[in-house]
C-alpha cells in the first residue's frame, strides 16, 4: 500500500476509530516527519536535478574511453563534497585516502584505517546518485596477502556502498588485483608516485624521469591492466611518459600531475576548490578553480558581526505568535511572578 502523507491537524479525522492501535501507529511517523521538515535545517538534498543523469557504470567509462572523451574524476570525503561533485557532473568520484589530511587532520595517508575509510565511503555513497564511486584501500589493508586485500575490498564495497576500489602498486600488486577482480569487484590501479609508499620512494617525488624509471611506470601499468583493472591512475609522471603509456594501454589512464595526454584527470576537491587557509602548499599540478575558504570566512565573519550587533536574527528569521496568545502568556507568567 502506498504511504499516505497526512497533515497533523487532520490526522484524527483521517484514521478510522475502528483501526487497531498497531495500524494507527503506522500513520503517525509520516505525519510527524512532515510536520518537522518545514522547520528543519538538516535536509541537505534540496531540489533534484532538472534533467537527471544516468548512472555511470564501467560500460559508460569504457564508452567514453573509446570515443576519446576525457573522463572527469574528483575526490570527495563526505556527503556535502560528494553531493556537489555529483551535481556538477563528475563521471567518477574517488573517496581517496587523502581524506586523512584534508578531512581528518592527519599528517599523511598512512594514518587512516579501513574502518575510517568505510565510514567516509558510506557518507559519499549517500549523496552520489550518478557518478561511479571508488573507495581507496588504505595502507595496511591489502599488502599482506591477496586474501586480506579481497576481504578489505569486499568490506569497502559492501559496507561502504561504493562500486569499486583503488589500490596502489604495479607489478608487485598484480596477483592481489587479479584476486579481487576475479571476485567481481572493479579495481582502479595506481602507478607512478604512490603516496602510501612515500618513505620507500624518498618522499613525494616525480616518477619516471629516467629511461629506466619510465619503463618501470609502463611495466607497472601493463601489469595492472593484465590483472584486470578497468583503469589506472598515473600520478606525478612527466607528461610525455604518461602520454606514451596511455597509448600503449587498452584501458583508461586517469592523470594527476601527469599532463594532458591521459584518458582523464583527477584532482583533490579541497585543493582545486581553494578550501584551505592562505599559505598552504599546493603541488605544481593543481589548478585552483575557486576560493571556498575566502567565501566561507567572509560569510562567517559577517554572521559573527551580525550576532554581536544583534542585527541577526531579524524579524524575517523568527516565527510569529498571535498577539492574543502572547498577551495571555505574558499575563500568565506575570501573575505567577507576583
Amino acid at each position: 500500500m502506498a504511504q499516505r502523507i497526512l497533515r497533523p491537524q487532520t490526522l484524527h479525522k483521517t484514521i478510522p476509530s475502528a483501526f487497531p492501535p498497531t495500524h494507527v501507529a503506522a500513520y503517525r511517523p509520516v505525519a510527524i516527519s512532515q510536520c518537522q521538515i518545514r522547520h528543519s535545517s538538516h535536509s541537505p538534498l534540496g531540489t533534484p536535478l532538472a534533467v537527471p543523469r544516468k548512472k555511470v557504470t564501467i560500460s559508460t567509462l569504457q564508452s567514453l574511453y573509446k570515443k576519446d572523451e576525457p573522463i572527469t574524476m574528483m575526490t570527495a570525503h563526505d556527503f556535502p563534497s560528494a553531493h556537489v561533485a555529483d551535481h556538477a557532473g563528475m563521471d567518477m568520484i574517488l573517496v581517496g585516502d587523502s581524506l586523512a589530511m584534508v578531512a581528518l587532520g592527519m599528517e599523511d595517508t598512512s594514518e587512516v584505517v579501513l574502518e575510517e575509510m568505510i565510514l567516509h565511503c558510506r557518507s559519499v555513497a549517500r549523496a552520489t546518485k550518478s557518478a561511479f564511486t571508488v573507495g581507496d584501500l588504505p595502507m595496511g589493508s591489502y599488502e599482506i596477502a591477496p586474501e586480506q586485500a579481497l576481504e578489505s575490498a569486499i568490506r569497502v564495497v559492501k559496507e561502504g556502498r561504493v562500486q569499486g576500489i583503488k589500490l596502489e602498486g604495479g607489478l608487485d600488486m598484480a596477483p592481489t588485483i587479479e584476486r579481487i577482480t576475479r571476485a567481481g569487484i572493479p579495481v582502479l590501479g595506481h602507478v607512478g608516485l604512490t603516496p602510501q609508499r612515500q618513505n620507500a620512494l624518498g618522499g613525494f617525488r616525480v616518477q619516471g624521469k629516467s629511461t629506466l624509471g619510465a619503463l618501470k611506470v609502463l611495466e607497472d601499468a601493463e601489469a595492472v591492466q593484465a590483472a584486470g583493472c578497468f583503469a589506472v591512475v598515473v600520478e606525478a609522471v612527466p607528461a610525455e611518459v604518461a602520454s606514451l603509456v596511455t597509448k600503449k594501454l587498452g584501458i583508461p589512464t586517469i592523470g594527476i600531475g601527469a599532463g594532458n595526454g591521459c584518458s582523464g584527470q583527477v584532482l583533490v576537491q579541497v585543493d582545486m576548490s581553494g578550501n584551505f587557509p592562505p599559505g598552504r602548499f599546493l603541488p605544481k599540478f593543481v589548478k585552483q578553480y575557486g576560493d571556498v575558504w575566502g567565501e566561507s570566512m567572509k560569510a562567517i565573519q559577517e554572521y559573527k558581526s551580525d550576532v554581536k550587533s544583534r542585527a541577526y536574527p531579524g524579524p524575517e528569521h523568527t516565527y510569529p505568535m498571535p498577539a492574543k496568545e502572547l498577551a495571555d502568556f505574558e499575563n500568565l507568567i506575570n501573575s505567577k511572578a507576583t
